[in-house]
């Protein structure tokens, strides 16, 4: 792979996963060899795998800390510099490399990469102004951070961030209350317009417990803001009172909430009247909630719909589409402040749905037909005023006219068919179905015995379970059962019973004939025998 900038590609992250596996290798020393010539097989894969990974940070800080912790600081500072060069715009390697230097105590090489950052620094100015407000602290003092401070804030590009960091070092390392107290003040005359700053202020107020410059901050702030800007003050400011207020101060500042919202959206007036919702609020601490989930579920289903509920949806939007949407809507409670719902939506064809018919067999694919018999699932499924397209691809007819042309044995026939669950359906079942339908055949002149053949080129094969078995009679010289036996068998085709109603023979006895005339009957050809079949499988002979 060529060395090119990551661009987060699956291929360019197996192929760093690859090296990193194969680097751990080096570093476990499989081979067992003395520590010198191991670091050196290390080196030389890292220098290969840099090849390759040339724009990856990742690799490059392994590298370094690599030889950090084997003891050669040097090498991990040459590495740090080929990474600089190579990586001119990353600052983690920078901050990484600042870092070393600092460990090792060379204080005026990581101030020169720090005074590096913050000359070369475009969106994260304020935070290497910050960072080097830290070092400066660590390494030269109090008054060297103080006096870059000074400097800093006069920049034009110093944010608020800059003076809480300043401030919050003041009073937790410094103990100094009151410097930290000054700078919130002189902050807050260019920042008094930033929720954030105003929200770290009163924070710190509150560690001093200050309730009243608190109370007096957050006027201050509410008054200059505007309601978009405010949400996240008066949630603050609600929370204070809820903490450290009294129960009147508590409903009066959520009274006055309600009222500034209102005025700024009076859509939305009734929907922030009080609610059960305002009572979990008040009574509820860090993770503990005064009801259960499912409560809170179905609060927050009803505010959102309380502020929803007066909204005006694009003319754009179908009303059906918008109708779903809200419902759909309702139950996302991270969305409770979302807007209209967008009105590119794409919908199922609901024209072309099927209806499913509860009378339809399961398995089978079968559902009862109007005269009595059934017929394929399929067909009951198409309307009545469809058409069905024929094989032949020729004119379409009704699906009546169809059924009607079909005989009333071929719909029987069909309905004893089984379901086709595969390309093809099973041959024994259709043979054995074939064996034990009572379709007539059509009359050629020929004798009573061969009218009664059934089509076929040989015995069907089946399996012993009695699911579907025939039986070739051959000549009735070769028939050796008993005299009983012959007479059971004339008794079994003198009965009423259809064909169908009766019973696959499941004894044992006929079991083994048809086996040992199977092993026989292929050198046997005749007509039909002078003896019965057996339990009416089968009248004629098959060859």
């Amino acid at each position: 792979m060529l060395a090119v900038p990551p661009n987060g590609s699956y291929k360019e992250e197996q192929q760093c996963v690859a090296w990193k596996k194969f680097l751990a290798f080096e570093k476990n020393n499989p081979q067992r060899i003395d520590a010198a010539s191991a670091n050196r097989r290390v080196v030389f894969t890292y220098e290969q795998c840099l090849m390759y990974l040339y724009h990856y940070p990742d690799v490059w800080y392994d590298y370094a800390t690599w030889h950090a912790k084997n003891g050669s600081v040097d090498s991990a500072i040459k590495i740090f510099q080929r990474a600089s060069k190579a990586l001119p715009d990353s600052e983690l390697l920078k901050y990484a490399y600042a870092e070393l230097e600092e460990s090792r105590g060379a204080i005026q090489a990581a101030k020169k990469i720090y005074e590096n950052i913050l000359a070369s620094s475009t969106s994260g100015n304020s935070l290497a102004q910050i960072q080097f407000i830290r070092f400066l602290r660590r390494t030269e003092g109090i008054e060297a951070a103080r006096k870059y401070f000074l400097d800093a804030r006069k920049l034009p590009n110093c944010t608020y961030h800059v003076y809480v960091a300043y401030a919050t070092m003041a009073f937790c390392l410094d103990k100094d209350a009151k410097v930290a107290h000054n700078v919130f003040e002189a902050g807050l005359k260019k920042f008094m317009n930033e929720p954030g700053y105003i929200l770290d202020y009163a924070d710190f107020l509150c560690r001093l417990n200050d309730d009243r410059n608190v109370r007096a901050l957050f006027e201050r702030a509410l008054s200059l803001l505007s309601p978009e800007e405010s949400e996240e003050v008066w949630k603050q400011f609600i929370k204070f009172e809820q903490t450290y207020g009294d129960l009147a101060s508590m409903l009066k500042v959520e009274q006055r909430r309600k009222e500034a919202f209102s005025r700024a959206c009076e859509e939305e007036a009734s929907a922030l009247d009080s609610s059960l919702h305002d009572v979990v609020s008040r009574y509820s601490f860090m993770d503990l909630w005064p009801c259960s989930s499912k409560d809170l579920d179905h609060l927050a289903r009803q505010e959102w719909i309380s502020k929803n509920i007066n909204k005006k949806v694009d003319k754009s939007t179908p009303s059906s589409a918008a109708i779903s949407m809200e419902k759909g809507s309702v139950g996302l409670l991270n969305d409770l402040n979302s807007t209209t719902p967008s009105a590119k939506l794409v919908y199922p064809d609901t024209s072309r749905m099927l209806i499913y018919d509860p009378r339809q067999k399961q398995g089978t694919g079968l559902v009862p037909g109007n005269s009595g018999t059934e017929v394929p699932a399929t067909a009951t499924a198409i309307n009545s005023n469809s058409s069905v397209s024929l094989a032949g691809g020729g004119p379409t007819k009704p699906l009546n006219e169809i059924l009607k042309v079909i005989p009333a044995m071929l719909v029987g026939f069909i309905s004893n068919l089984p379901a086709v669950e595969g390309p093809s359906p099973d041959v024994d079942i259709v043979l054995s179905v074939l064996l034990q339908s009572n379709i007539p055949s059509i009359s050629t002149g020929k004798p009573a015995a061969s009218s009664q053949q059934v089509i076929g080129t040989g015995p069907a094969t089946s399996d012993l379970s009695g699911s579907s078995k025939t039986r070739p009679n051959p000549s009735g010289s070769s028939v050796r059962h008993s005299k009983k036996r012959q007479q059971l068998d004339k008794q079994e085709d003198d009965e009423t019973t259809t064909i169908q109603s009766r019973p696959l023979p499941r004894d044992v006895f006929k079991l083994r004939e048809i086996q040992r005339i199977r092993r026989g009957g292929a050198s046997q050809t005749g007509s039909a025998s002078n003896g019965s079949a057996f339990s009416g499988e089968l009248s004629g002979s098959t060859g």
